[in-house]
């Protein structure tokens, strides 16, 4: 199975200039675990997790003023939509992370997360009596 058929294409972007709690609500709405930073000024396309919220939380930084710029990671390793998700898993595994951004022509296409490939890996849930 590859990328394209486990990504979601619901690709929440946000400015760097978002807040925190901006960029909470708006993940929280859309019910994804990250946003896509788009910075033409710091070299392009980011990403801002639920757990790079958390844990300026749990520094006690505000989030109403911690601006999403501060808190995203540029170093991004992407997906291609023709990978594999074995290829995907052991990019999420080797860097430590849950989530990839899927490029298609150089442009966000989907994100495709941990979830996203254990849904696909494994079997459909099936309801046993009690």
């Amino acid at each position: 199975m590859l990328v394209r058929d486990a990504m979601s294409t619901v690709v929440l972007t946000i400015g760097p200039d978002h807040t925190l709690r901006q960029a909470a609500a708006l993940m929280s709405a859309r019910r994804v675990g990250a946003a896509v930073v788009l910075d033409p000024d710091a070299g392009g396309i980011g990403i801002l997790t639920e757990r790079d919220i958390l844990n300026s939380v749990g520094l006690g930084q505000d989030p109403d003023s911690e601006r999403a710029h501060a808190h995203t990671t540029n170093d991004v390793v992407f997906a291609a939509p023709s990978w594999t998700l074995e290829e995907a898993a052991h990019a999420m595994a080797h860097g430590g992370f849950r989530h990839l951004i899927v490029l298609d022509r150089g442009e966000p296409a989907g994100i495709v997360s941990v979830r996203d490939i254990i849904r696909c890996w494994a079997p459909a849930r099936q309801h046993v009596p009690a």
